[in-house]
């Protein structure tokens, strides 16, 4: 066995499955059991050497208040390969091969703890409790109103001042014969930004080896509160310049428009015939400056796609995206309601990459599945109220290809 495979040995933490039922009434048992084993990350196979999936767990940096950070590398047996920290439990780094074999990375990220701890981007980041705005961040749950911290104007934005993307999660690597993962878990005390009720969480990044980045959001709360987690990476599938040239496709044929503050009116606007339209894929530049009210408002898109979710929350293709240049490819599947699509308008070149890409007006897009936007105060939408007793679940996964 090489020196490279024997320095891949790590810890693996394996866990058990987890049901997939959403906002279940009544008592529901969550068991989430781990065992800890020695795993190679190479064996071999008669005279051939391949490569299994790995977890390698390792120093990231520390906080002012020195907490220290640790960043997962995930590797599955394709080469495919995630960083993660359990700063914000998110995503730094996503590397991908093009259509002709080369490895990239295709996501945004800065290059140190100190830069993610200033920025308000939310690269890569879990979202939680609430992702997306809540008007003048304020709700009514049976009969107590609520007053959330505001930090997009008037208005409650992915989770508050300091939201799960701010949050130090305790996190716990595995791999298994077909994956390799790792599991953040945190506890939001009741008042957590102003939310009701303790709120216990657990996100679960998985690897695959069919080269899929599967998402497992898991929550309990011992008070009625209300939830809406999602994932917040940026993609640029060329690893380089704008996306306008990235040819997207959402199988959506309504958007919720909204106001000057971004908040939905509550109507269900429907897509044929605007700029909103990509139930057929097309460049998401094609139409991102004509004169349209709705784009207007978003600075281009920044608008919530809604979906038609089959009747047992099974996952669905909410959005694929292709860049012709190399080839690459993303899909984006999910049991959520509503995907919000966003392409990079509030990037302004202040920031970049060692890898030389910086962040640019619409260097970067968002796929980010969800329930609606200030859906506690819009009756007709889908309910995100989550009871004592209930278990909130929902998955989004990534899948990487070429074509």
């Amino acid at each position: 066995m090489s020196l490279q495979c024997i320095t891949q040995r790590l810890t693996a933490v394996h866990q058990s499955s987890v049901s997939n039922k959403k906002y279940s009434r009544g008592l529901f048992a969550l068991a989430i059991s781990f065992g800890v084993a020695l795993t190679p990350a190479c064996a071999h196979q008669g005279d051939n050497m391949t490569q299994s999936p790995s977890a390698l767990l390792q120093a990231y940096g520390k906080l002012s208040d020195q907490t220290p950070i640790n960043q997962v590398t995930l590797t599955n047996s394709n080469g495919v390969s995630v960083d993660v920290i359990n700063y914000g439990g998110i995503i730094t780094r996503i590397e991908t091969p093009d259509s002709n074999g080369n490895m990239g990375n295709i996501v945004l990220g800065m290059d140190n703890l100190e830069d993610y701890t200033n920025s308000s981007t939310y690269f890569g980041a879990i979202i939680g409790r609430f992702g997306n705005r809540i008007a003048n961040g304020q709700f009514s749950l049976n009969g107590t109103d609520y007053q959330l911290a505001t930090n997009d104007g008037d208005n409650h934005l992915h989770g508050g001042v300091q939201g799960f993307d701010k949050k130090v999660w305790t996190m716990a690597p595995f791999s298994t014969e077909n994956s390799a993962g790792v599991t953040l878990s945190l506890v939001s005390p009741d008042g957590d930004q102003g939310y009701p009720g303790e709120l216990t969480t657990q996100v679960t990044y998985t690897l695959t080896n069919k080269n899929t980045l599967d998402m497992q959001f898991v929550a309990t709360t011992n008070k009625p509160t209300i939830i809406n987690m999602t994932q917040h990476s940026y993609f640029n599938l060329a690893g380089k310049g704008d996306i306008l040239d990235h040819q997207m496709q959402i199988n959506s044929s309504a958007i919720t428009p909204v106001d000057g503050g971004l908040i939905p009116t509550g109507e269900l606007m429907q897509v044929a015939g605007t700029p909103f339209d990509f139930r057929n894929a097309k460049a998401i530049g094609k139409e991102i400056n004509i004169d349209d009210e709705q784009l207007k408002l978003g600075k281009g898109y920044d608008h919530n796609f809604v979906l038609k979710n089959k009747p047992n929350h099974d996952l669905i293709e909410a959005a694929n995206v292709y860049e012709p240049n190399s080839g690459r490819t993303l899909t984006v599947y999910t049991e959520e309601p509503a995907v919000q699509f966003y392409s990079g308008n509030f990037l302004d070149g202040s920031t970049k990459q060692a890898s030389g890409l910086v962040h640019k007006f619409r260097s970067g897009f968002c796929l980010e599945p969800q329930h609606f936007p200030d859906a506690p105060n819009q009756p007709t939408f889908p309910s995100t109220t989550l009871m004592p007793g209930d278990v909130y679940s929902t998955r989004i996964v990534y899948e990487f290809g070429t074509k």
